[in-house]
């Protein structure tokens, strides 16, 4: 056979007989872990996910081992250098005893539903400050581009694109009127998107994260009869005394709200 022949050969092979790799939630985080979330996920109580809060030297810890999205953390965090890290886990049970990988109309119908950033506006987080339930975002919604900010309508994709880039414009009551970019990847088991302030977070007046200084990552992986939902949220924030603990316990409940929306809407896509 000649080169050309048996490169063709490997091409056809690779494309048509060997199929794309999923890993299983074990290992994923480890048999330990996965024994842990699956408890977390079966359980009727409120906290379900595993937390982790850092500052000042925060290393990562819970991040699952997935090359595309350890490469895609690990190299955020390096060109960011956070004095604050928030990691969370979260395992989130197909509905109906489903044990089937997502299929492609479900796969679509998820990135959807994440590219959906008018759907933000209205949730609520639970605030430590005040003792209570507080709307997080009060407005939220894609623009064209971080100078007009015009707005425009959520994307839909009958087939999710393996990168794309959009910008959204969002009131959020705590950190002010901001704009931000959000990159979207996707591969066979995952999609994952990356949160990035292009405008300067502020608190009241006193402005405590400089722009292109915050990046919320959130990553869903399927397992088969459940979805893994990886996020982090990493911030230079500026030095105010009691300012790190404040928004490391803001940053955590703040990523229980975005997992909160994420299940509600992927209960529609699982049905």
């Amino acid at each position: 056979m000649t080169g050309k022949k048996l490169l063709l050969v490997s091409v056809i092979f690779s494309v048509f007989v060997i199929p794309a790799f999923c890993a299983s939630l074990e290992e994923l985080v480890g048999g330990e872990r996965a024994a842990i979330l699956r408890t977390m996920a079966d359980s009727a109580g409120q906290e379900r996910l595993l937390t982790e809060v850092q500052l000042r030297n925060p290393s990562i810890r819970l991040l699952p081992n997935h090359g595309k999205l350890e490469r895609f953390v690990r190299e955020t965090k390096s060109e960011l250098g956070p004095l604050i890290l928030v990691e969370t886990l979260y395992l989130y049970n197909k509905p109906h005893g489903r044990t089937t990988k997502w299929d492609a109309a479900e796969r679509a119908g998820l990135f959807n539903r994440v590219t959906a950033l008018s759907t933000l506006a209205g949730i609520e987080y639970f605030s430590v400050t005040r003792g209570a339930m507080r709307t997080f975002y009060e407005t939220s919604y894609v623009i064209d581009n971080p100078r007009n900010r015009r707005p425009l309508p959520d994307p839909l994709f009958t087939t999710p694109p393996e990168t794309l880039v959009l910008y959204a414009r969002q009131r959020d009551l705590t950190f002010g009127d901001n704009v931000y970019r959000f990159e979207y990847h996707t591969g066979a088991d995952i999609i994952l998107f990356v949160q990035e302030n292009l405008t300067s977070m502020t608190v009241g007046i006193v402005p405590v994260i400089g722009r292109n200084r915050f990046q919320m990552v959130m990553a869903m992986i399927d397992v088969g009869d459940s979805l893994l939902i990886y996020t982090v949220a990493m911030a230079r924030a500026t030095s105010v005394p009691g300012m790190g603990d404040r928004i490391g316990e803001s940053f955590s409940n703040r990523l229980r709200a975005v997992l909160q929306w994420f299940s509600e809407h992927a209960g529609e896509v699982f049905r």
